[in-house]
């Protein structure tokens, strides 16, 4: 696995045909440690993003920053990747780390619901809206049985917390990278709220050829040269037959 990312998710937008597009914003981000399979058994890649006070770091945490020689960091993610795609400490990652046409998977908590009812929960019906119902009419109903067995089973679907969870959307095509503010437009769903971490890396389900546009391949490994960001245009869109649909028309 070469592409791999944490961002923050910035909101919505919507183009001319009203499909809904998602985006998000890859923070300054380092590595921050590597993991090989010598010392821990397995290569991966630790990536820190956003920077945080010192003071309001647990020092067991701020030794392994300090050792690595980069400012302390408010969200760690672990990445395993392939041997020939790990990096050096203090790496930075970029925007551009992908290209536009690329399917990735973006994984976050969803948004938190709070406690909910079964109807909203898991999409019951509820009860008759007349004929004698009274006061329970968005109640789950019956959820035991007779004397045998005399119970409940595990796993029956009930009112409690909903959401909150890891979810991932999968497959989603990177539309457009902007280079100059660092954001990365997908087409789809991006989980969990705004300012939300994400975790952003390769669609498990788009292998080889599939990942990506022939004319972008083989993908940057194991990431973009930042030489080679610096004359990029700011914004690389991905072909899809026609105009832009983030610029709008006049």
């Amino acid at each position: 696995m070469a592409s791999l990312l944490s961002s923050v998710r910035v909101g919505l937008c919507a183009n001319l045909k009203a499909e809904s597009r998602s985006f998000a914003t890859a923070t300054a981000q380092l590595i921050v440690e590597v993991k090989n399979e010598e010392t821990h058994g397995y290569t991966a890649l630790q990536i820190g993003c956003s920077d945080r006070s010192e003071k309001n770091v647990a020092k067991p945490l701020l030794g392994q920053f300090m050792k690595a020689g980069v400012n302390p960091k408010r969200k760690l993610y672990e990445f395993h990747v392939t041997p020939d795609a790990v990096l050096p400490v203090g790496t930075e990652l970029v925007a551009s780390h992908f290209v536009p046409g690329q399917y990735v998977d973006c994984s976050a908590p969803t948004i938190g619901k709070g406690f909910q009812g079964a109807m909203k929960r898991h999409g019951f019906g509820g009860q008759p809206a007349s004929h004698g119902t009274s006061v329970t009419h968005r109640s789950l109903g019956s959820v035991g049985q007779r004397k045998d067995p005399g119970r409940v089973f595990k796993g029956k679907k009930m009112a409690g917390r909903m959401g909150g969870d890891q979810a991932t959307a999968q497959s989603l095509k990177i539309m457009k990278i902007d280079n100059e503010l660092n954001l990365i437009y997908v087409n789809g769903s991006v989980p969990g709220v705004d300012d939300q971490y994400v975790k952003v890396q390769d669609a498990v389900k788009k292998r080889g050829d599939k990942i990506a546009p022939a004319d972008v391949l083989p993908l940057p490994l194991p990431t973009v040269d930042p030489n080679l960001v610096k004359v990029m245009p700011r914004q690389l869109v991905a072909k899809t037959g026609g105009s832009d649909p983030y610029v709008v028309k006049e």
